[in-house]
């Protein structure tokens, strides 16, 4: 017997050990509610000396407007004894020795001694964990999308405002009820299967990626949407937090530039044509004006007085300007038509054709063209040439008769595609005219001084743009120019 006594001392001050080292509160109490164990967190956590809490009952740790009721929840507790939270579904509140409150979360246990059946009572200050819940309460609320948290099962629980404008239903309406009274029926069987899916994977992303996603209002009208899901760990468990946009003005705005779209491309589609069927059917009338005007130049010329040579001269420089503008048209009109075949183009053997081409130009200027390795790429030849073409052309034309010409034509990696450059030292572009310049018909001197049609350039924009790239100047004038333009990567091998 005496053993035995021994052996429940020993057993008791073990137990007080192991309270008194509980990170939390720890407060004891027999069937009447008296105080009979604390630990030094319930000193600190309420303000009181243990041996003021060891005279005390129970309901004087109780805030005074919830005291009379406690009594009852107490012997409640002794018809059921197991350990649980305490008052579940309720927000408990306990109150210090100067009469603050703060709200708490508590754990029952009961413990049977030989002196009798007690209550353990494990109680943790969550004060800081209102305040941050209170802090996403207000962060969710004033949010400018509509914000929905669901439990694992889907139960809705908590909304802001902007749902309750969205869906239509008012947050009292939407609190307990499954998220599936948002979604259209159409697509509600499957709901659940995606839910289930996401929580398997519980990473922050949008919803329904690949999919068009639509919410139903309280009024059944559908809206589309756009869902991003994010996942929330917690005490009470794992939520997701929905951030829902209506996408109704965006997709308008979609179908809108779309139809656009499609109106601009073939509008460009019958203009391109016009312009392909206008020049040529335009050659005919044309040379049969241009050759009578210039027979009648070559034997009547001297033959009739000063101003008839200088009319005939005229008609014959007219004529000869416009078969040229014709014939730019005709080669810019089929850039944007053409059903040429891409294949697998040596952009060097490109460039020499370029040359040849030019040969007479380049050996009346003496233009010295200085050529660097060049890649193979998929492309369309007979475009490439053209671009080549009028890019040394007009360095040419548009040289420094006061020095030699000098031509560099290159190329270099970048990313996964290359940029090419054709640089020359003739009189420069000043930088208010490098957008002008790839305009149709825009010509920056007079045709005495340089003569053309001003679609060379434009020509070459269509040209890179066909092939998925970009082309643009870096110029001064004086100084020379260099024109750049890259090819996109899937005319790159």
């Amino acid at each position: 017997m005496e053993e035995r006594k021994e052996l429940s001392g020993l057993t008791n001050e073990l137990f007080r050990q192991v309270v008194e080292a509980a990170p939390n509160a720890m407060v004891m109490v027999d069937r009447a509610g008296k105080i009979v164990l604390v630990n030094a967190q319930a000193e600190k956590l309420f303000g009181y000396a243990r041996e003021e809490l060891m005279t005390r009952g129970i309901e004087a740790l109780v805030p005074e407007r919830f005291r009379s009721g406690h009594p009852d929840f107490r012997s409640a507790y002794y018809t059921d004894m197991r350990s649980r939270p305490m008052g579940t579904g309720r927000d408990l509140y306990a109150m210090r020795k100067d009469g603050s409150e703060f709200p708490v979360e508590i754990g029952l246990n009961p413990v049977s001694t030989d002196e009798g059946t007690f209550v353990l009572a494990a109680v943790v200050d969550i004060t800081e964990r209102r305040r941050q819940e209170e802090r996403f309460r207000q962060v969710v609320e004033a949010a400018p999308n509509a914000m929905v948290m669901v439990d694992h099962d889907g139960r809705i629980v908590l909304v802001n405002a902007q749902t309750e404008k969205l869906f239509g239903y008012p947050r009292n309406e939407l609190i307990g009820q499954s998220i599936e009274a948002l979604v259209p029926e159409r697509f509600r069987a499957h709901h659940p299967e995606y839910r289930a899916s996401f929580y398997s994977n519980l990473t922050s992303r949008p919803m329904g990626a690949g999919r068009d996603l639509y919410g139903l209002r309280k009024d059944g009208s559908e809206f589309p949407v756009e869902i991003g899901l994010n996942p929330l760990s917690t005490d009470e468990g794992k939520f997701v937090l929905a951030a829902v946009v209506d996408i109704t003005a965006r997709k308008h705005a979609e179908e809108e530039l779309l139809r656009k779209t499609d109106e601009l491309a073939r509008s460009n589609k019958d203009l391109e044509q016009f312009a392909y069927l206008a020049s040529h059917d335009l050659q005919e009338p044309l040379r049969a004006v241009a050759g009578p005007l210039q027979m009648l130049q070559m034997r009547y010329k001297g033959q009739l007085d000063n101003r008839a040579d200088e009319f005939i001269t005229h008609a014959v420089d007219g004529a000869t300007r416009m078969q040229a503008l014709i014939n730019d048209l005709l080669a810019y009109s089929r850039v944007g038509r053409s059903d040429d075949a891409r294949q697998l183009t040596d952009c060097a053997q490109i460039l020499d054709q370029a040359l040849k081409s030019l040969s007479v130009m380049m050996e009346e200027s003496g233009a010295e063209v200085r050529k660097e390795t060049l890649p193979t790429l998929v492309a369309i030849p007979t475009h490439l040439t053209l671009l080549f073409q009028n890019l040394i052309g007009n360095a040419v034309k548009f040289r420094d008769k006061s020095r030699p010409v000098r031509i560099d034509v290159g190329a270099k990696r970048q990313g996964e595609g290359w940029l090419f450059w054709v640089k020359d030292n003739g009189i420069g572009i000043d930088p208010q005219y490098f957008e002008r310049i790839f305009l149709v018909f825009q010509r920056l001197h007079t045709r005495a001084e340089y003569p053309g049609t001003g679609i060379g350039l434009a020509l070459c924009k269509r040209i890179v743009e066909q092939h998925g790239g970009q082309i643009w100047v870096e110029s001064a004038p004086e100084e020379g120019a260099t024109f750049l333009f890259t090819l996109g990567v899937k005319n790159t091998i």
